[in-house]
Protein backbone atom coordinates (compact mmCIF):
# COMPACT_ATOMS: atom_id res chain seq x y z
CA UNK A 1 0.00 0.00 0.00
CA UNK A 2 1.75 2.94 -1.05
CA UNK A 3 1.45 6.73 0.36
CA UNK A 4 -2.37 8.00 0.21
CA UNK A 5 -3.01 5.25 -2.74
CA UNK A 6 -3.99 1.45 -2.64
CA UNK A 7 -3.77 -0.29 -5.57
CA UNK A 8 -6.50 -3.31 -5.58
CA UNK A 9 -5.13 -6.97 -6.55
CA UNK A 10 -5.47 -10.26 -5.56
CA UNK A 11 -2.68 -9.47 -2.96
CA UNK A 12 -3.24 -10.71 0.58
CA UNK A 13 -5.54 -7.55 2.10
CA UNK A 14 -5.78 -7.08 6.17
CA UNK A 15 -8.38 -5.18 8.01
CA UNK A 16 -6.04 -2.95 9.04
CA UNK A 17 -5.07 -1.61 5.43
CA UNK A 18 -8.30 -1.16 4.79
CA UNK A 19 -8.71 0.75 7.98
CA UNK A 20 -5.79 2.85 6.90
CA UNK A 21 -6.78 3.44 3.42
CA UNK A 22 -10.51 4.17 4.14
CA UNK A 23 -9.47 7.01 7.06
CA UNK A 24 -5.94 8.02 5.34
CA UNK A 25 -8.01 9.73 2.57
CA UNK A 26 -6.39 7.11 0.47
CA UNK A 27 -7.39 6.78 -3.48
CA UNK A 28 -7.94 3.30 -5.18
CA UNK A 29 -6.98 1.73 -8.46
CA UNK A 30 -7.05 -1.45 -10.03
CA UNK A 31 -4.19 -3.50 -11.17
CA UNK A 32 -3.39 -4.87 -14.55
CA UNK A 33 -3.95 -7.71 -12.84
CA UNK A 34 -7.24 -7.38 -11.88
CA UNK A 35 -8.54 -5.26 -14.92
CA UNK A 36 -7.69 -8.25 -17.24
CA UNK A 37 -9.25 -10.45 -14.63
CA UNK A 38 -12.44 -8.99 -14.72
CA UNK A 39 -12.38 -8.90 -18.60
CA UNK A 40 -11.47 -12.59 -19.57
CA UNK A 41 -14.62 -13.12 -17.42
CA UNK A 42 -16.95 -10.84 -18.34
CA UNK A 43 -16.08 -11.72 -22.21
CA UNK A 44 -16.66 -15.50 -21.30
CA UNK A 45 -19.74 -14.79 -19.75
CA UNK A 46 -21.67 -12.90 -22.30
CA UNK A 47 -20.09 -15.84 -24.92
CA UNK A 48 -21.98 -18.13 -22.09
CA UNK A 49 -25.16 -16.59 -22.11
CA UNK A 50 -25.21 -17.02 -25.97
CA UNK A 51 -24.02 -20.55 -26.34
CA UNK A 52 -25.45 -22.26 -23.55
CA UNK A 53 -28.35 -24.40 -24.34
CA UNK A 54 -29.69 -24.44 -20.74
CA UNK A 55 -30.49 -21.20 -18.42
CA UNK A 56 -27.83 -19.81 -16.18
CA UNK A 57 -29.00 -18.49 -12.75
CA UNK A 58 -29.30 -14.86 -12.44
CA UNK A 59 -27.50 -14.35 -16.41
CA UNK A 60 -31.05 -15.46 -18.14
CA UNK A 61 -33.41 -15.88 -15.23
CA UNK A 62 -34.78 -14.60 -12.76
CA UNK A 63 -33.96 -14.60 -9.58
CA UNK A 64 -34.71 -16.39 -5.91
CA UNK A 65 -37.99 -18.06 -6.48
CA UNK A 66 -38.20 -16.72 -9.73
CA UNK A 67 -34.88 -18.52 -11.14
CA UNK A 68 -37.02 -20.66 -13.54
CA UNK A 69 -37.96 -17.76 -15.40
CA UNK A 70 -36.41 -17.26 -18.47
CA UNK A 71 -35.19 -14.01 -19.95
CA UNK A 72 -35.38 -12.93 -23.50
CA UNK A 73 -31.93 -11.34 -24.74
CA UNK A 74 -33.65 -8.21 -24.99
CA UNK A 75 -34.66 -7.75 -21.85
CA UNK A 76 -31.28 -8.98 -19.86
CA UNK A 77 -30.38 -5.35 -19.15
CA UNK A 78 -33.55 -3.89 -17.91
CA UNK A 79 -33.85 -7.16 -15.57
CA UNK A 80 -30.18 -6.10 -14.02
CA UNK A 81 -31.67 -2.71 -13.42
CA UNK A 82 -34.92 -4.05 -11.96
CA UNK A 83 -33.43 -5.56 -9.62
CA UNK A 84 -31.04 -3.02 -8.27
CA UNK A 85 -33.64 -0.63 -8.24
CA UNK A 86 -36.52 -3.28 -6.26
CA UNK A 87 -34.16 -4.32 -3.95
CA UNK A 88 -33.30 -0.67 -2.31
CA UNK A 89 -35.70 -1.00 0.34
CA UNK A 90 -33.29 -0.02 3.32
CA UNK A 91 -34.91 1.47 6.36
CA UNK A 92 -34.11 2.90 9.51
CA UNK A 93 -30.97 4.96 10.69
CA UNK A 94 -28.30 5.69 8.08
CA UNK A 95 -24.91 3.67 7.85
CA UNK A 96 -22.37 6.12 9.28
CA UNK A 97 -20.17 7.22 6.29
CA UNK A 98 -17.22 5.44 7.13
CA UNK A 99 -18.45 2.20 6.86
CA UNK A 100 -20.38 3.17 3.67
CA UNK A 101 -16.91 3.63 2.37
CA UNK A 102 -15.23 0.60 3.73
CA UNK A 103 -18.24 -1.23 1.91
CA UNK A 104 -17.22 0.47 -1.41
CA UNK A 105 -13.81 -0.73 -0.77
CA UNK A 106 -14.56 -4.16 0.07
CA UNK A 107 -16.94 -4.48 -3.04
CA UNK A 108 -14.26 -3.66 -4.93
CA UNK A 109 -12.13 -6.41 -4.24
CA UNK A 110 -14.66 -8.99 -3.98
CA UNK A 111 -15.51 -7.93 -7.81
CA UNK A 112 -12.15 -8.09 -8.90
CA UNK A 113 -11.04 -11.84 -8.85
CA UNK A 114 -12.47 -12.28 -12.00
CA UNK A 115 -15.28 -14.29 -10.77
CA UNK A 116 -18.11 -12.14 -10.50
CA UNK A 117 -18.74 -11.18 -14.48
CA UNK A 118 -18.94 -7.37 -14.33
CA UNK A 119 -18.03 -4.91 -16.59
CA UNK A 120 -15.10 -3.37 -16.20
CA UNK A 121 -16.35 0.03 -16.20
CA UNK A 122 -19.24 -0.72 -13.39
CA UNK A 123 -15.94 -1.20 -11.03
CA UNK A 124 -13.96 1.79 -11.98
CA UNK A 125 -17.28 3.85 -11.13
CA UNK A 126 -17.15 2.51 -7.26
CA UNK A 127 -13.63 3.06 -7.52
CA UNK A 128 -14.30 7.00 -9.26
CA UNK A 129 -17.05 7.57 -6.47
CA UNK A 130 -15.06 6.32 -3.59
CA UNK A 131 -11.65 8.78 -5.01
CA UNK A 132 -14.14 11.53 -5.56
CA UNK A 133 -15.71 10.68 -1.94
CA UNK A 134 -19.08 10.27 -3.41
CA UNK A 135 -20.65 8.06 -0.54
CA UNK A 136 -23.89 6.56 -1.15
CA UNK A 137 -26.96 6.94 1.57
CA UNK A 138 -26.70 3.24 2.45
CA UNK A 139 -29.88 2.23 5.64
CA UNK A 140 -28.70 -0.23 8.53
CA UNK A 141 -32.25 -2.47 8.53
CA UNK A 142 -33.21 -4.32 5.28
CA UNK A 143 -30.80 -7.14 5.40
CA UNK A 144 -31.06 -10.95 5.87
CA UNK A 145 -27.66 -11.56 5.44
CA UNK A 146 -28.21 -14.43 3.27
CA UNK A 147 -28.41 -13.66 -0.40
CA UNK A 148 -25.78 -11.16 0.42
CA UNK A 149 -26.85 -7.87 1.86
CA UNK A 150 -29.34 -7.58 -0.69
CA UNK A 151 -31.07 -3.87 0.47
CA UNK A 152 -27.98 -2.39 1.85
CA UNK A 153 -25.93 -3.34 -1.56
CA UNK A 154 -28.86 -2.16 -3.91
CA UNK A 155 -28.61 1.49 -2.06
CA UNK A 156 -24.75 1.30 -3.02
CA UNK A 157 -25.59 0.58 -6.26
CA UNK A 158 -28.39 2.94 -7.14
CA UNK A 159 -25.79 5.99 -7.66
CA UNK A 160 -24.26 4.23 -9.99
CA UNK A 161 -27.75 4.41 -12.23
CA UNK A 162 -27.73 7.90 -11.74
CA UNK A 163 -30.27 6.89 -8.78
CA UNK A 164 -30.74 7.02 -5.21
CA UNK A 165 -28.37 9.67 -2.70
CA UNK A 166 -24.97 10.48 -2.08
CA UNK A 167 -23.57 12.27 0.25
CA UNK A 168 -20.32 14.49 -0.73
CA UNK A 169 -17.28 15.09 1.02
CA UNK A 170 -18.60 18.46 2.34
CA UNK A 171 -21.76 16.22 3.78
CA UNK A 172 -24.46 17.40 1.31
CA UNK A 173 -26.90 15.11 0.72
CA UNK A 174 -27.56 15.19 -3.51
CA UNK A 175 -29.19 12.67 -5.63
CA UNK A 176 -27.70 9.96 -7.88
CA UNK A 177 -28.37 12.06 -11.15
CA UNK A 178 -26.50 15.11 -9.59
CA UNK A 179 -23.25 13.40 -8.82
CA UNK A 180 -23.08 12.41 -12.93
CA UNK A 181 -24.22 15.37 -13.92
CA UNK A 182 -21.44 17.02 -11.88
CA UNK A 183 -18.78 15.22 -12.58
CA UNK A 184 -19.92 14.18 -16.40
CA UNK A 185 -20.97 10.31 -15.73
CA UNK A 186 -23.05 9.06 -17.53
CA UNK A 187 -25.14 6.65 -15.68
CA UNK A 188 -24.08 2.81 -16.43
CA UNK A 189 -26.02 0.39 -18.49
CA UNK A 190 -25.75 -2.99 -16.85
CA UNK A 191 -25.47 -6.29 -18.58
CA UNK A 192 -26.71 -9.70 -17.99
CA UNK A 193 -25.55 -10.87 -13.42
CA UNK A 194 -24.50 -7.68 -13.01
CA UNK A 195 -26.93 -6.35 -11.10
CA UNK A 196 -26.61 -10.00 -9.23
CA UNK A 197 -22.95 -9.34 -8.36
CA UNK A 198 -23.72 -5.94 -6.98
CA UNK A 199 -26.44 -7.28 -4.54
CA UNK A 200 -24.65 -10.14 -3.67
CA UNK A 201 -22.25 -10.33 -1.47
CA UNK A 202 -21.17 -9.95 2.22
CA UNK A 203 -20.02 -6.25 2.16
CA UNK A 204 -22.55 -4.69 4.50
CA UNK A 205 -21.74 -7.27 7.45
CA UNK A 206 -18.15 -7.09 6.40
CA UNK A 207 -17.59 -3.24 6.82
CA UNK A 208 -19.18 -3.05 9.92
CA UNK A 209 -16.40 -6.42 11.12
CA UNK A 210 -13.98 -4.63 9.72
CA UNK A 211 -15.02 -0.99 11.95
CA UNK A 212 -15.88 -2.74 14.87
CA UNK A 213 -12.85 -5.52 15.21
CA UNK A 214 -10.71 -2.01 14.69
CA UNK A 215 -12.07 -0.55 17.53
CA UNK A 216 -12.67 -3.62 19.49
CA UNK A 217 -8.41 -3.83 19.30
CA UNK A 218 -8.25 -0.33 20.56
CA UNK A 219 -10.68 -1.06 23.72
CA UNK A 220 -9.24 -4.56 24.46
CA UNK A 221 -5.40 -2.03 24.93
CA UNK A 222 -7.24 0.50 27.06
CA UNK A 223 -9.00 -2.45 29.17
CA UNK A 224 -5.67 -2.83 30.05
CA UNK A 225 -4.18 0.08 30.85
CA UNK A 226 -7.29 1.42 32.47
CA UNK A 227 -7.58 -1.79 34.62
CA UNK A 228 -3.90 -1.14 35.43
CA UNK A 229 -4.82 2.32 36.69
CA UNK A 230 -7.74 1.24 38.80
CA UNK A 231 -6.10 -1.53 40.77
CA UNK A 232 -2.95 0.97 41.61
CA UNK A 233 -6.12 3.09 42.81
CA UNK A 234 -7.56 0.46 44.57
CA UNK A 235 -4.33 -0.84 46.32
CA UNK A 236 -4.53 -3.89 44.67
CA UNK A 237 -1.72 -6.58 44.73
CA UNK A 238 0.45 -7.69 41.45
CA UNK A 239 0.72 -11.44 42.81
CA UNK A 240 -2.53 -12.80 40.24
CA UNK A 241 -0.37 -11.42 37.73
CA UNK A 242 2.32 -13.64 38.37
CA UNK A 243 3.59 -15.57 34.83
CA UNK A 244 3.62 -18.92 36.63
CA UNK A 245 -0.01 -18.72 37.42
CA UNK A 246 -0.50 -18.40 34.06
CA UNK A 247 1.48 -20.87 32.10
CA UNK A 248 -0.20 -23.22 34.23
CA UNK A 249 -3.35 -22.83 31.86
CA UNK A 250 -1.58 -21.44 29.10
CA UNK A 251 -4.11 -19.07 27.10
CA UNK A 252 -2.58 -16.97 24.85
CA UNK A 253 -5.05 -13.67 25.51
CA UNK A 254 -4.52 -14.63 29.50
CA UNK A 255 -0.74 -14.96 28.96
CA UNK A 256 -0.62 -11.59 27.19
CA UNK A 257 -2.95 -9.67 29.42
CA UNK A 258 -0.80 -10.98 32.79
CA UNK A 259 2.53 -9.87 30.79
CA UNK A 260 1.13 -6.27 29.84
CA UNK A 261 -0.69 -5.89 33.24
CA UNK A 262 3.33 -6.63 34.69
CA UNK A 263 4.61 -4.24 32.07
CA UNK A 264 2.52 -1.17 32.93
CA UNK A 265 2.71 -1.41 36.75
CA UNK A 266 6.70 -2.24 36.98
CA UNK A 267 8.74 0.18 39.42
CA UNK A 268 4.95 1.65 40.90
CA UNK A 269 5.67 2.62 44.29
CA UNK A 270 1.54 1.54 44.89
CA UNK A 271 2.29 -1.59 44.00
CA UNK A 272 5.05 -2.75 45.84
CA UNK A 273 3.86 -1.11 49.13
CA UNK A 274 2.74 -3.80 51.89
CA UNK A 275 -0.44 -4.55 51.53
CA UNK A 276 -3.25 -5.34 54.88
CA UNK A 277 -5.47 -7.69 52.40
CA UNK A 278 -4.93 -11.08 51.52
CA UNK A 279 -6.54 -10.94 47.64
CA UNK A 280 -8.86 -8.62 45.34
CA UNK A 281 -12.44 -8.94 44.17
CA UNK A 282 -12.52 -10.86 40.72
CA UNK A 283 -12.79 -7.73 38.65
CA UNK A 284 -9.32 -7.12 39.60
CA UNK A 285 -7.76 -10.60 40.53
CA UNK A 286 -9.36 -12.07 37.15
CA UNK A 287 -8.18 -9.48 34.42
CA UNK A 288 -5.83 -11.63 32.92
CA UNK A 289 -8.52 -14.43 32.46
CA UNK A 290 -11.50 -12.11 31.32
CA UNK A 291 -9.38 -9.56 29.23
CA UNK A 292 -7.62 -12.55 28.25
CA UNK A 293 -10.45 -14.13 26.72
CA UNK A 294 -11.81 -11.55 24.91
CA UNK A 295 -8.01 -11.45 23.40
CA UNK A 296 -8.12 -14.33 22.07
CA UNK A 297 -12.09 -13.88 20.93
CA UNK A 298 -11.17 -10.78 19.09
CA UNK A 299 -8.24 -12.43 17.41
CA UNK A 300 -10.46 -15.19 16.20
CA UNK A 301 -12.85 -12.91 14.41
CA UNK A 302 -10.12 -10.79 13.30
CA UNK A 303 -9.18 -13.93 11.25
CA UNK A 304 -12.87 -15.10 10.22
CA UNK A 305 -13.48 -11.45 9.21
CA UNK A 306 -9.50 -11.26 6.85
CA UNK A 307 -10.68 -14.31 5.22
CA UNK A 308 -14.12 -13.00 4.13
CA UNK A 309 -12.93 -9.73 2.74
CA UNK A 310 -10.16 -11.63 0.55
CA UNK A 311 -13.02 -13.34 -0.82
CA UNK A 312 -15.29 -13.77 -4.02
CA UNK A 313 -19.14 -13.46 -2.54
CA UNK A 314 -21.71 -13.25 -5.33
CA UNK A 315 -23.21 -15.39 -7.07
CA UNK A 316 -23.56 -17.45 -9.44
CA UNK A 317 -19.57 -18.00 -9.01
CA UNK A 318 -18.21 -17.92 -12.43
CA UNK A 319 -15.14 -19.21 -13.13
CA UNK A 320 -13.65 -18.69 -17.21
CA UNK A 321 -11.03 -21.30 -16.93
CA UNK A 322 -13.42 -24.34 -16.31
CA UNK A 323 -16.12 -23.33 -18.27
CA UNK A 324 -18.26 -23.21 -15.33
CA UNK A 325 -21.06 -20.96 -13.71
CA UNK A 326 -22.07 -22.53 -11.09
CA UNK A 327 -24.83 -21.18 -8.75
CA UNK A 328 -23.84 -21.71 -5.45
CA UNK A 329 -24.28 -19.95 -1.52
CA UNK A 330 -20.94 -17.67 -1.04
CA UNK A 331 -23.33 -15.00 -0.31
CA UNK A 332 -24.70 -16.76 2.97
CA UNK A 333 -23.10 -14.78 6.00
CA UNK A 334 -23.54 -17.35 8.37
CA UNK A 335 -19.25 -16.88 8.90
CA UNK A 336 -19.95 -13.35 9.70
CA UNK A 337 -23.10 -13.55 11.65
CA UNK A 338 -21.75 -16.31 14.18
CA UNK A 339 -18.41 -14.32 14.49
CA UNK A 340 -20.20 -10.70 15.05
CA UNK A 341 -22.12 -12.25 17.99
CA UNK A 342 -18.88 -13.51 19.43
CA UNK A 343 -16.95 -10.24 18.69
CA UNK A 344 -20.30 -8.24 20.52
CA UNK A 345 -20.34 -10.80 23.40
CA UNK A 346 -16.36 -10.09 23.70
CA UNK A 347 -16.44 -6.89 23.98
CA UNK A 348 -19.33 -6.60 26.32
CA UNK A 349 -17.39 -8.69 28.87
CA UNK A 350 -14.64 -5.92 28.81
CA UNK A 351 -17.41 -3.45 29.94
CA UNK A 352 -19.17 -5.61 32.53
CA UNK A 353 -15.89 -6.43 34.36
CA UNK A 354 -15.06 -2.58 34.39
CA UNK A 355 -18.48 -1.47 35.84
CA UNK A 356 -17.36 -3.36 38.24
CA UNK A 357 -13.91 -2.36 39.45
CA UNK A 358 -15.68 1.50 38.78
CA UNK A 359 -18.13 0.20 41.32
CA UNK A 360 -15.52 -1.13 44.05
CA UNK A 361 -13.43 2.00 43.89
CA UNK A 362 -16.37 4.51 44.59
CA UNK A 363 -17.65 2.18 47.87
CA UNK A 364 -15.18 3.38 50.19
CA UNK A 365 -13.22 0.69 50.66
CA UNK A 366 -9.18 0.56 51.02
CA UNK A 367 -9.20 4.19 52.37
CA UNK A 368 -10.85 5.67 49.12
CA UNK A 369 -13.40 7.93 50.55
CA UNK A 370 -17.55 7.22 49.54
CA UNK A 371 -17.66 8.07 46.00
CA UNK A 372 -14.10 9.66 45.17
CA UNK A 373 -14.77 13.30 47.59
CA UNK A 374 -13.42 14.72 50.31
CA UNK A 375 -16.78 15.98 51.59
CA UNK A 376 -18.88 13.01 50.90
CA UNK A 377 -22.64 13.74 51.78
CA UNK A 378 -22.68 17.14 51.16
CA UNK A 379 -21.11 16.21 47.80
CA UNK A 380 -22.44 13.40 45.52
CA UNK A 381 -19.12 12.99 43.97
CA UNK A 382 -18.74 9.83 41.59
CA UNK A 383 -22.26 8.03 42.81
CA UNK A 384 -23.64 8.44 39.38
CA UNK A 385 -21.46 8.79 36.77
CA UNK A 386 -21.25 4.39 38.58
CA UNK A 387 -25.46 4.20 37.31
CA UNK A 388 -24.73 5.85 33.68
CA UNK A 389 -22.31 2.63 33.39
CA UNK A 390 -24.26 0.17 34.63
CA UNK A 391 -27.21 1.54 32.79
CA UNK A 392 -24.84 1.21 29.65
CA UNK A 393 -23.63 -2.25 30.08
CA UNK A 394 -27.19 -3.33 30.93
CA UNK A 395 -28.16 -2.45 27.76
CA UNK A 396 -25.23 -3.76 26.39
CA UNK A 397 -26.39 -7.41 28.06
CA UNK A 398 -29.66 -7.06 25.91
CA UNK A 399 -27.62 -6.65 22.71
CA UNK A 400 -25.54 -8.93 22.94
CA UNK A 401 -28.57 -11.38 22.31
CA UNK A 402 -27.27 -13.28 19.13
CA UNK A 403 -28.68 -12.33 16.00
CA UNK A 404 -27.44 -15.45 14.14
CA UNK A 405 -29.42 -18.26 15.99
CA UNK A 406 -32.21 -16.41 14.15
CA UNK A 407 -33.56 -17.34 10.57
CA UNK A 408 -36.65 -16.35 9.10
CA UNK A 409 -37.25 -17.84 5.35
CA UNK A 410 -37.73 -15.50 2.57
CA UNK A 411 -38.42 -15.40 -1.32
CA UNK A 412 -41.03 -18.17 -1.10
CA UNK A 413 -39.41 -20.81 0.89
CA UNK A 414 -36.12 -20.61 -1.74
CA UNK A 415 -33.98 -18.61 0.67
CA UNK A 416 -35.27 -20.92 3.61
CA UNK A 417 -32.29 -20.28 5.86
CA UNK A 418 -30.92 -16.47 6.77
CA UNK A 419 -27.80 -15.64 8.14
CA UNK A 420 -29.03 -12.36 9.96
CA UNK A 421 -25.34 -10.99 10.00
CA UNK A 422 -26.61 -8.05 9.54
CA UNK A 423 -28.22 -7.83 12.29
CA UNK A 424 -25.36 -8.62 14.18
CA UNK A 425 -23.12 -6.71 12.35
CA UNK A 426 -24.86 -3.40 13.59
CA UNK A 427 -25.32 -4.63 17.34
CA UNK A 428 -21.86 -5.61 17.36
CA UNK A 429 -20.83 -2.05 16.25
CA UNK A 430 -23.62 -0.43 18.90
CA UNK A 431 -21.55 -2.54 21.90
CA UNK A 432 -18.21 -1.69 20.98
CA UNK A 433 -19.47 2.16 21.07
CA UNK A 434 -21.10 1.51 24.45
CA UNK A 435 -18.01 -0.48 25.68
CA UNK A 436 -16.58 2.72 24.92
CA UNK A 437 -18.08 4.80 27.41
CA UNK A 438 -18.22 2.45 30.11
CA UNK A 439 -14.50 2.09 29.91
CA UNK A 440 -14.29 6.41 29.86
CA UNK A 441 -15.95 6.18 32.66
CA UNK A 442 -13.96 3.97 34.76
CA UNK A 443 -11.05 6.10 33.44
CA UNK A 444 -12.49 9.10 35.20
CA UNK A 445 -12.95 6.89 38.62
CA UNK A 446 -9.30 5.65 38.16
CA UNK A 447 -7.72 9.33 37.73
CA UNK A 448 -10.07 10.61 40.59
CA UNK A 449 -9.22 7.63 43.08
CA UNK A 450 -5.60 7.63 41.93
CA UNK A 451 -5.15 11.39 43.57
CA UNK A 452 -6.26 9.43 47.12
CA UNK A 453 -2.87 7.74 46.98
CA UNK A 454 -0.69 10.82 46.54
CA UNK A 455 2.28 11.23 47.47
CA UNK A 456 3.21 7.58 46.41
CA UNK A 457 3.46 7.10 42.70
CA UNK A 458 2.26 4.65 40.13
CA UNK A 459 4.71 3.26 37.58
CA UNK A 460 5.61 5.79 34.74
CA UNK A 461 3.53 4.37 32.25
CA UNK A 462 0.56 5.21 34.36
CA UNK A 463 1.82 8.06 35.71
CA UNK A 464 1.93 9.59 32.19
CA UNK A 465 -1.61 7.95 31.09
CA UNK A 466 -2.43 10.31 34.55
CA UNK A 467 -1.05 13.22 33.40
CA UNK A 468 -1.79 13.54 29.76
CA UNK A 469 -5.51 12.65 30.60
CA UNK A 470 -5.43 15.69 33.79
CA UNK A 471 -4.73 17.87 30.96
CA UNK A 472 -8.34 17.23 29.21
CA UNK A 473 -10.49 16.28 32.38
CA UNK A 474 -9.25 18.05 36.04
CA UNK A 475 -9.56 16.65 39.73
CA UNK A 476 -13.08 17.25 41.22
CA UNK A 477 -12.90 18.55 44.77
CA UNK A 478 -16.63 19.27 44.89
CA UNK A 479 -19.47 18.54 43.31
CA UNK A 480 -19.93 20.17 39.21
CA UNK A 481 -21.56 19.35 36.29
CA UNK A 482 -20.04 15.51 35.50
CA UNK A 483 -21.44 15.07 32.04
CA UNK A 484 -19.30 16.99 29.77
CA UNK A 485 -15.85 15.20 32.13
CA UNK A 486 -17.66 12.29 30.60
CA UNK A 487 -17.82 13.47 27.01
CA UNK A 488 -13.92 14.01 27.26
CA UNK A 489 -13.01 10.92 28.50
CA UNK A 490 -14.49 9.36 25.82
CA UNK A 491 -12.70 12.01 23.46
CA UNK A 492 -9.62 11.28 25.12
CA UNK A 493 -9.80 6.97 24.54
CA UNK A 494 -10.56 8.21 21.01
CA UNK A 495 -7.88 10.42 20.20
CA UNK A 496 -4.97 9.08 22.06
CA UNK A 497 -2.59 6.40 20.87
CA UNK A 498 -1.91 2.90 21.99
CA UNK A 499 -0.11 1.29 24.03
CA UNK A 500 1.81 3.38 26.14
CA UNK A 501 4.79 0.63 26.36
CA UNK A 502 7.58 0.96 23.97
Amino acid sequence: MDHHHHIISSAHLTPSEVITAVRGGYTLSLSEEAKAAIEKCRAYLDRKAVESPVPIYGVTTGFGSLCNISIEKEDLSALQKNLVMSHACGTGDEVPEEIVRIMIMLKVQSLSYGHSGVQLATVERLIDMFNHHYTPVVYQQGSLGASGDLAPLAHLSLPLLGLGEVRTAEGERISGEEMNSREGWAPLTLQSKEGLALLNGTQFMAAYGVWSLDKARRLSDWADVVGAMSLEAFDGRIDPFADNVHQVRPHAGQIATAARMRELLEGSELIRQPKKHVQDPYSFRCIPQVHGASKDAIAYVGSVIETEINSATDNPTVFPDEDVVVSAGNFHGQPLALVLDHLAIAVAELGSISERRTYKLISAQRGLPSFLVAKPGLNSGFMIPQYTAASIVSQTKGLCMPASVDSIPSSQGQEDHVSMGSNAATKSARVVDNVERVLAIELLNAAQALEFRRPLKSSEPIERLFADFRKVVPFVDTDRVIYPLIAKAVKFLQASTQPLLP
